[in-house]
């Protein structure tokens, strides 16, 4: 090799090196505009079947923008009617809980200051004078919560509308990827496409049947147990179950509380109930129910839960099972194109 060709191939290596760098760092502060678009590519494969099914049954009279929406009127339709069956017990006792909220928390301060965990009792109004940088503290906080409430409600509308979008055109953009193939391997293509369109489908309805069983389980418990506002704690139990592995934990809160309003025996109770729940939840419920709606392994559920929530926190345990289910799929497939071109 002579001096040219060593300059030039030093300056392509520093010109690939600082290409890659460049790309790495957009995608990396990307990357929550490149989650919320994987999601609604989720989301799109997943609600795909179901609008597909509404064609069909429709015999090709209804357009596919309307199928969508009526894919979007039956959810926010089911929504609604479990609010009109939830929101007024639930209301009630809110409002119940928030009127005995002060005792509760006397109750609380009592048992600690029993047992030396506490020296002397404090009310929230003596907390708040205590620091004389907590009105600031206190306007941060409320600031910060409405930017971020702001911020995940433009989240999830973009989140439908890309959706939405994705369903429409997913002919259009489904034709594109699969010219990128060879012709021949274009059916196979359109196969694993559909095997992962059917895992990501049954992905949705396996969280909807987790959230269920644990919500009805945590009311079923709770009323046993004599704990006030079970009604209110099963909801919270429900929506804890659709964020893995610090929803669940966050949820108990709340119900140990209520179970310490009545005596540290049952708020004992409650607390082994929640972790009992949790751990046939972790190891039997997930990974069975998972196992049936999507057909991946229950050691790679447990594996990509783990590997996800390390990872990239709640959202990565979110997503986890359908990445483990598309990459199943995916190498199956190529497992198996390995095998025929090696008998």
């Amino acid at each position: 090799m002579n001096l040219t060709e060593a300059k030039r191939l030093v300056a392509w290596t520093i010109a690939l090196v600082t290409g890659v760098l460049i790309v790495g760092t957009v995608l990396y502060e990307a990357r929550n505009a490149l989650l919320l678009i994987y999601v609604s590519v989720l989301l799109a494969i997943g609600f795909g079947p179901v609008v597909r099914a509404i064609e069909r049954r429709s015999f090709g009279r209804l357009p596919r923008w309307f199928a969508i929406l009526v894919v979007y009127f039956l959810i926010v339709s089911a929504l609604t009617l479990t609010g009109f069956l939830v929101i007024p017990p639930l209301t009630r006792q809110a409002r119940e809980l928030w009127t005995q909220l002060p005792s509760l928390v006397d109750r609380v301060q009592e048992f600690l200051i029993e047992r030396g965990l506490l020296a002397d009792r404090i009310t929230l109004e003596e907390a708040v004078r205590g620091s004389p940088a907590a009105p600031a503290r206190a306007v941060g906080t409320v600031v910060t919560a409405m930017t971020s409430a702001f911020t995940g409600l433009l989240a999830l509308v973009t989140l439908l509308v890309l959706t939405f979008y994705l369903l429409i055109e997913s002919r259009t953009l489904f034709a594109a990827f699969a010219r990128m193939f060879p012709s021949q391997t274009r059916p196979r293509v359109i196969q694993v496409s559909n095997r992962i369109s059917e895992k990501v489908s049954a992905w949705l309805s396996g969280q909807l049947i987790l959230a269920a069983a644990i919500g009805a389980s945590a009311a079923l418990g709770l009323w046993l147990l004599g704990v006030p506002y079970f009604y209110v704690l099963a909801v919270i139990a429900a929506i804890g179950e659709m964020i893995p592995v610090i929803g669940p934990i966050l949820s108990s809160v709340p119900a140990i509380l209520a179970g310490l309003s009545v005596s540290p025996q049952t708020a004992l109770f409650v607390a082994l109930f929640w972790l009992a729940q949790q751990q046939l939840e972790n190891h039997l419920l997930v990974p069975k129910i998972m196992q049936r709606q999507v057909g991946v392994n229950p050691v790679v559920i447990i594996v990509a839960l783990t590997i996800g929530g390390a990872a990239f926190g709640v959202m990565g345990a979110v997503l986890a099972v359908p990445t483990a289910a598309i990459l199943q799929v995916i190498v199956q497939e190529l497992l198996a194109e390995t095998d025929s071109s090696n008998p």
